[in-house]
């Protein structure tokens, strides 16, 4: 069953990308403070950690969430990241040019399939989390990368061609991690339930040393506020 099934069509919905981590519960955040129904979407694609799947659902259960997906995709079958696959040493910090954290075409694939979802939904906004200023480099997460997404979005649906503008929302993109943390704070975000870390445990406890986790406890630190991050040791 669909929300349009139980909703009526003039509600004011949109899809939120929503990771299990602390960025994307920024964003639906707020997105719900915005007035939207919110239909929440995750990925199972093969990602080291299966953590923030359960983050995830949690997130959207308890932020009011109107319907969680969790989308199963193999993204480890063609490799090319230390996300998914093994084989591939995770970095503890941020070096030169891209890192080997970026999953190719992450951005892209998971937009696209948020799209087709806000068609069904007839809804008009996609919610995502990228960030240009305090984050690892990603090229999928540049603004000029979501300008040309929602070009296409708006030339590839049936929505776009018939006058029904598809909007990517991205609220973080000029924020440093601290200005997103402040945010998500004052819109009672449970940062609790939350899993950054790349390669967290089952239990949904972090490592402390890689990229994401770096970013997540100077983001706390510069506000002088305690993460509630739970680490393996």
């Amino acid at each position: 069953m669909t929300g349009l099934d139980t909703k009526d069509s003039a509600e004011k919905r949109a899809v939120i990308l929503v990771s299990g981590g602390l960025d994307s519960a920024t964003v639906l955040a707020m997105a719900r403070a915005e007035g939207y129904a919110c239909y929440t979407l995750a990925f199972d694609y093969g990602q080291r950690t299966q953590a923030e799947l359960v983050a995830s659902e949690q997130l959207s259960q308890q932020m009011g969430g109107v319907e969680h997906k969790v989308i199963k995709m193999d993204l480890s079958s063609i490799g090319g990241s230390a996300l998914t696959d093994t084989s591939i040493a995770m970095p503890e910090c941020g070096g030169e040019g891209i890192p080997v954290t970026y999953v190719p075409a992450r951005n892209t694939v998971f937009l696209s399939i948020a799209l087709g979802w806000a068609e069904v939904l007839q809804c008009h906004d996609i919610f995502i989390g990228v960030n240009a200023v305090d984050y690892s480099g990603y090229p999928d997460c540049r603004p000029e990368y979501i300008a040309a997404f929602e070009t296409l979005a708006n030339l590839a649906t049936k929505a776009g061609v018939e006058g029904q503008r598809l909007t990517i929302r991205t609220p973080l993109m000029s924020l440093s991690k601290s200005d997103i943390i402040s945010k998500g704070l004052a819109l009672a975000v449970d940062y609790g339930l939350t899993v950054s870390c790349y390669q967290s445990n089952d239990l949904g406890e972090a490592c402390g040393h890689c990229d994401s986790c770096h970013l997540r406890r100077e983001g706390f630190e510069r506000l002088g506020v305690t993460d509630p991050t739970r680490y393996m040791n």
